[in-house]
């Protein structure tokens, strides 16, 4: 659609809720003047307009924690947008994958949809406060080499339970494994958004693959 059709308000602004392309999740909320979003079509990249500073900015162009545009929609009254974005790096200059970090609610007697994001980002923090008593701590201070020892001995696990036949055992060793692999990428600063790139890119699955250049 044109973008004159949209509705800026009195000084010439729209917001925009900035999307992760990936994993679906809100990383900022942002405003953008006609100018601004001229040049992020154009660029193909967020640029966005600071109330604060009263100027463009490009996201990334200092941190180099760009995003790449997917796609922008606008709402049914034409005042609002998501943006769809794959992003270079953190979205927020905390150094946050999102601005949205802290909880302000939570109602504990719904139940909480397990998310692959959480659990990083629950990591992500033990790596950061390294709590006592915890085994994440342990991993993290023992370092790459015992990580990736668990990784083995894991594998190993899946393995047996899969020659077993035991579906309930399989699970359990998977599960475990994958926890082992998070810590990991924790350790290696490896992004879940960085794995998601990589399956997404590969077109053909159904075909095994060598890639020489990996070995």
């Amino acid at each position: 659609m044109d973008i004159n059709m949209l509705k800026f308000d009195e000084k010439g602004l729209i917001p925009a809720v900035v999307q992760d392309f990936y994993t679906g999740e809100v990383l900022t909320v942002a405003y953008m003047s006609k100018e601004s979003l001229e040049i992020t079509l154009r660029e193909k990249t967020t640029c966005f307009y600071s109330r604060s500073r009263k100027t463009l900015w490009r996201k990334g162009e200092t941190s180099g924690n760009k995003q790449q545009v997917v796609s922008i929609k606008t709402d049914c009254d034409r005042d609002a947008l998501v943006v769809r974005v794959i992003k270079d790096g953190p979205a927020c200059h905390l150094g946050n994958e999102s601005c949205f970090e802290e909880l302000l609610y939570k109602n504990e007697d719904k139940e909480q949809p397990f998310s692959l994001n959480e659990l990083y980002s629950l990591l992500a923090e033990r790596k950061r406060n390294l709590p006592e008593k915890s085994y994440t701590t342990y991993l993290f201070e023992s370092g790459r080499e015992k990580i990736l020892k668990k990784i083995g001995e894991e594998c190993t696990e899946v393995i047996i339970g899969a020659m077993k036949n035991s579906k309930e055992e399989t699970v359990f060793e998977i599960s475990d494994l994958c926890y082992h692999i998070l810590v990991l990428m924790n350790e290696m600063d490896i992004s879940i958004t960085d794995i998601k790139k990589e399956l997404s890119s590969r077109h053909v699955i159904d075909i095994k693959t060598k890639q020489e250049t990996m070995k």
